[in-house]
């Protein structure tokens, strides 16, 4: 299952230094704007502590991590959504990911430039949330006067629909509230769904704090996004990236006793990893024996066969049966055998809805 997540700000937030760390791959970070133009995508591994204890178990040749994408997006200025700053571009970019990752400027150094002159963390969340909110009612305005005169001859039905769901996303977007903030009926759904309006998207808030602060637990400008994200109903963490970044070039051996050095056990960007991922509304099951033990990404409220085609069309097309148990009834009972003799090996059908931490071996005929 292919998801991305876009890492948007203004320029010189540290976004690039970001997505650096996160990717291990080297994105241009200048000290000016637009040293992205391109958008940098990067594979990256879903840390999930749950898949080395069931290979510890299960003792398998080799370990798959599951993964999702992380977009680079050069940095927004006010006036990208008339074209500022190959904001268009830009735009687009946005508009092809699944998830948003905000980062939004929350430390003070002379030696880094800032594009409004000054740190402002909600001015600086107002800028881009104003310009997604401008593209997308460019966008939606464009297709009611589509729709319009059909829909109000009465005699298309489809016209009237979309004419309905757009009104009531335009009269949003007008009062300054993102699209995903409109109640829709389901039939309003994919028809707004077409649309990949931006402000439809998830987003995460990243607070971008310099060392001190972040071992501190955070400053006032921090504080400021989290009140903020938590009044639109999203959440907001703690990231550092240049420490983040100095810790993606330690050999292994040497990150542990470096997080230790810092008071933590992981990385700040194993959590920002993890809250993308529940951003999406995704879960990991799990599939395990002698050759491999390999984690697999569904959407929450998958059903088996849907998510037996995660590995394979055929699986889906040709589903029997899930032979299923959960990852904690290993955990506890310590082999695959003592969980079948406890009565927690089952066998699922076509309507079953896979959980998060499923360990799944799939039977299907084709």
């Amino acid at each position: 299952m292919s998801l991305q997540v876009g890492i948007v700000g203004l320029p010189n937030v540290g976004k690039s230094t970001l997505f650096n760390a996160l990717t291990s791959n080297k994105a241009e970070a200048a000290n000016y704007p637009f040293c992205t133009i391109d958008p940098n995508v990067g594979v990256v591994a879903v840390p999930d502590e749950r898949l080395k204890k069931i290979s510890e178990l299960i003792k398998p040749k080799s370990l798959i991590p599951t993964s999702m994408e992380f977009v680079d997006i050069a940095g927004l200025v006010a006036g990208a959504s008339k074209g500022e700053g190959l904001g268009n571009q830009f735009l687009g970019h946005i508009r092809s990911t699944d998830a948003i990752t905000h980062v939004v400027r929350c430390f003070d150094d002379p030696n880094i430039i800032h594009v409004s002159g000054s740190v402002d963390p909600l001015r600086d969340i107002g800028v881009i949330n104003t310009e997604l909110l401008l593209a997308d009612l460019d966008s939606v305005e464009k297709r009611i006067q589509k729709v319009e005169k059909l829909a109000k001859t009465g005699s298309d039905k489809k016209a009237k629909a979309e004419y309905d769901a757009f009104k009531k996303i335009v009269e949003a977007l007008g009062a300054g509230r993102a699209a995903r903030s409109v109640p829709l009926t389901d039939a309003e759904v994919p028809i707004v769904k077409d649309l990949h309006l931006l402000t439809m998207k998830p987003v995460l808030y990243v607070c971008n704090v310099n060392e001190a602060d972040f071992s501190a637990g955070g400053n006032a400008w921090s504080k400021q996004v989290e009140e903020h994200a938590k009044s639109e109903g999203n959440n907001a963490i703690l990231i550092c990236s240049a420490m983040e970044a100095e810790i993606s070039t330690l050999p292994e051996e040497e990150r542990a006793d470096f997080l230790a050095s810092l008071g933590t056990e992981e990385p700040g960007l194993n959590r920002l990893i993890r809250e993308a991922y529940k951003l999406l509304g995704l879960y990991t099951y799990f599939t395990a024996g002698e050759k491999e033990v390999r984690a697999w990404t569904i959407r929450k409220g998958m059903k088996a066969p849907q998510a037996a085609g995660v590995i394979h069309s055929d699986f889906e097309k040709g589903f029997i049966r899930a032979e299923t148990y959960h990852c904690d009834d290993l955990f506890t009972l310590k082999s695959e055998p003592a969980v079948k003799e406890a009565g927690k090996y089952r066998l699922e059908g076509k309507d079953y809805e896979v959980k998060d931490g499923d360990v799944l071996f799939f039977r299907f005929n084709v």
